[in-house]
């Protein structure tokens, strides 16, 4: 047996071990239909995970998430948190790690646990936490100065989904709002969109910087239907800052888009609120967590 197909095994038989028969239950329901409940990106809770990883945690099962997006993983851990150090906390609070974000690992070539640098051993690791989808994060600056940096992108994309299928995690890419800023005559999105496979990658939609950069969500779910199974629900302030706002407090028309969901193909969608005003992120999360109950989802 080689390295892959043995790492691939044991971390399935790890991950089968730690889930419980409800959990894998809500995820079959969720394969096939709309995913009912918000779940959380924790760059929302940044410094309160620095100070505190296993209390920050608790706090947010106490609101009442249950599911997660991780990031920050670096070298086998998250937060200095071991894979089996993080898997004991979300089992004492009742979580579940849904997904994780990635970087390309271009712009820090020295970094472990990218899609350049010790990407097999960061699927593993995911499959052995239970996700069932990595997403790339962020393109810095010189990681987006031409087309062909998108090229490229479509190309790592295919490749590290197919590291990814192979443990049964899908593979996504998540936006900014600099993807849909015309670039040497098109759109960077459509790059990506066309040139990565339909089947090895699919698209984590943030819906506060499509509405940032004057898109569409809802066209985007008709010309690519099934192409979005995660999403990042944040809204958008009313005025010229568009400053972030908790959910249901800004001017993004929620109903509108989650009667869509099923077009979408969407499987779960994060919170998140990359900064507040407020400084009471955790306050924040909560009006969201609240307001997206009311939400009809179908």
């Amino acid at each position: 047996m080689n390295r892959r197909k043995f790492l691939k095994n044991a971390s399935i038989a790890s991950a089968l071990t730690f889930i419980s028969p409800s959990f894998i239950s809500s995820c079959n329901g969720a394969a096939y239909g709309v995913a009912k409940e918000a779940g959380l990106q924790l760059y929302t809770l940044r410094e309160a995970l620095e100070k505190d990883f296993k209390g920050t945690i608790e706090k947010v099962a106490k609101i009442g998430f249950k599911y997660l997006e991780f990031f920050n993983y670096s070298n086998g851990k998250y937060f200095g948190n071991s894979i089996t150090e993080v898997k004991s906390i979300l089992d004492e609070s009742g979580l579940q790690a849904v997904s994780s974000h990635v970087l390309t690992g271009w712009a820090m070539p020295k970094s472990i646990g990218t899609m350049t640098n010790d990407w097999e051993r960061t699927v593993a690791d995911a499959a052995e936490l239970g996700q069932s989808h990595l997403a790339c994060a962020y393109l810095f600056d010189s990681e987006r100065k031409s087309l062909d940096h998108y090229r490229k992108l479509s190309e790592l994309l295919n490749s590290c989904g197919e590291t990814a299928k192979e443990y049964g995690i899908q593979m996504t890419y998540h936006n900014h709002d600099f993807e849909f800023q015309t670039l040497e005559g098109e759109i960077p999105y459509e790059i990506l969109l066309s040139q990565s496979d339909i089947n090895l990658v699919k698209f984590e939609l943030d819906l506060y910087w499509t509405a940032r950069a004057g898109v569409d969500p809802i066209q985007y779910f008709k010309n690519h239907q099934g192409r979005f199974p995660l999403w990042h629900v944040k809204d958008m302030g009313a005025g010229k800052e568009q400053f972030f706002s908790a959910v249901g407090e800004g001017v993004i028309d929620w109903q509108n888009i989650f009667d869509h969901a099923s077009q979408a193909g969407l499987k779960q969608f994060f919170v998140e609120q990359d900064d507040t005003k407020s400084g009471k992120p955790f306050e924040e999360i909560s009006k969201s967590y609240e307001y997206l109950k009311g939400i009809k989802k179908s």
